[in-house]
């Protein structure tokens, strides 16, 4: 039997938004075997519930619902399909404190962080329900006599969504909205570490009036779950978020069955401060770049370069901002909550330490905060050398490293010479330079003077190794579809 116990149920106003079982097919449903897996408040380590572990067998039957269920869903009007999830929006927004709170039980994130998560979230659900009423039919001019052209925009069929813990409300709205508002059907794996928040959303779809088999999420164990549905033909599209040594699995997995695939992979972002930048704003807006999310985060900035003649200066300012950020569980609304797991923490450990054995200068933090086991001190490197492990690899926690640079060649050298290509941040207030900058950087989204980019209406996407296609949008749905050509002879 799963043990149903939740230690923070009391604080949820609606206790059927906390689902211990996977949703299949309309059915809330446990493994055939009995089996489940704890989840964990990353804040306590308290044990927040037993989710079901579900079996590879139990993967294919979400399939096969989902394939039962895509005929009826795709033939249906787009007004129809618009409605529905219009009902899931006002739901989110309804449950919007609720979902927060789980969010924060078991992700960590300070509140504040939580509740602009679910805004985010339902913000693409919103936009889906509109896109889904969209003409999904072009005319295109003729180049044949007597023939009428036109190119169909048609749903590929069940789509396979695999979401990460560090946004797991919108990184699940964000593609599931897109595909079922172009009419395909959806088999969703959330990370093991915060199934809650996929289960009430399920749990509000089902409220919202999908059809049974439309939307469905498997907990369990990823290699169990994910792997049937890279093999299975049936399953036409995958969308991942994640690491990109997962995401080149998932590649390989993918390719008998010639899949659509949408990848959404690690990012290291660089952050470009020029002299000419306003620097109070520079150095506000990068503590925003580094530490939201307690720094677990694809867009957040991993390396900070700053030209030297207002090096020190923005090294000084950066550090007395950082050593101002608070550190917290979440529901108490701190700057800085716990990382994920023990693994994220070490990392933070292994990355510090190797950037001072190569020189690196600690500013302030660098150990484990005194809050818990889980929580890092907002840390602060400088003169760290370019080889450093920091400097290449995804640190995804609170640690912030810092190196001068002297001409614009050098820095764009600089920040292009990396695997990854998701977002660059530059700060500079001369126009031909910020143009020169936008141009120059190969990277899939770039901010000017400001952190915040994303968002529903915008192509969230990289280049190189950072992932494949786009999210969000109208390019978003489109990902989720086949172009149909039809040359059309009356005669």
């Amino acid at each position: 039997m799963l043990d149903t116990a939740f230690s923070a149920r009391d604080e949820i106003a609606d206790k059927a938004l906390l689902r211990s079982f996977a949703y299949i097919g309309g059915k809330w449903c446990g493994s055939a075997t009995g089996d489940s897996f704890a989840v964990t408040d990353p804040a306590t380590g308290d044990r927040l519930g037993d989710v079901a572990a579900m079996t590879g067998t139990d993967s294919i039957g979400a399939v096969d619902a989902a394939q039962a269920a895509f005929p009826e869903w795709s033939g249906r009007l787009p007004q129809d399909r618009s409605t529905i999830l219009r009902r899931w929006f006002d739901l989110m927004i309804e449950h919007r404190e609720d979902l927060a709170r789980i969010m924060v039980l078991e992700q960590g994130k300070p509140v504040s962080e939580a509740r602009g998560e679910i805004d985010y979230a339902a913000s693409f659900v919103e936009f889906y329900a509109e896109e889904a009423k969209r003409p999904n039919i072009e005319g295109v001019t003729s180049h044949l006599p007597d023939a009428e052209v036109e190119l169909w925009l048609e749903p590929v069929g069940v789509a396979a969504l695999i979401t990460p813990w560090n946004f797991p409300s919108a990184m699940l709205t964000r593609k599931a909205a897109a595909a079922l508002a172009a009419g395909c059907t959806v088999v969703a794996h959330p990370s093991a570490e915060t199934p809650y928040s996929a289960l009430a959303l399920a749990e509000l779809a089902e409220r919202a009036g999908f059809p049974a088999g439309v939307f469905n999420v498997v907990t369990g164990h990823a290699p169990e779950i994910v792997e049937p549905w890279t093999r299975d033909a049936r399953v036409r599209a995958l969308s991942f978020t994640g690491s990109t040594e997962v995401g080149k699995l998932l590649y390989r997995q993918s390719a008998e069955t010639v899949k659509t695939l949408v990848m959404e992979l690690g990012g290291h972002a660089p952050v470009i401060v020029f002299a000419d930048c306003d620097l109070d704003r520079a150095v506000a807006e990068t503590i925003k770049a580094k530490f939201a999310t307690s720094g677990q985060d694809c867009l957040g900035a991993n390396r900070i370069l700053v030209e030297r003649s207002v090096y020190e200066d923005f090294v000084t300012r950066f550090a007395q901002a950082t050593q101002a950020l608070s550190v917290g569980a979440g529901m108490e609304d701190p700057d800085i909550g716990p990382l994920m797991n023990e693994k994220a923490v070490a990392k933070q450990e292994e990355h510090v330490a190797d950037a001072l054995a190569q020189g690196a200068r600690l500013v302030c933090g660098g150990e484990r905060h005194p809050q818990g086991p889980l929580f890092y001190q907002p840390t602060v490197l400088a003169d760290v050398p370019a080889d450093a492990k920091i400097m290449a690899e995804e640190t995804f926690g609170p640690v912030a490293p810092i190196a001068p640079f002297d001409t614009e060649e050098e820095v764009v050298a600089r920040a292009n010479d990396s695997e990854y290509g998701l977002v660059a941040y530059v700060h500079s207030l001369d126009p031909r330079r910020i143009y020169r900058l936008s141009r120059a950087l190969q990277y899939g989204m770039v901010a000017v003077n400001r952190t915040k980019v994303t968002g529903a209406p915008i192509p969230f996407g990289g280049t190189k190794q950072s992932g494949l296609g786009r999210e969000g949008a109208r390019l978003g749905m489109e990902e989720f579809t086949e172009i149909k050509y039809v040359c059309r002879d009356w005669a």
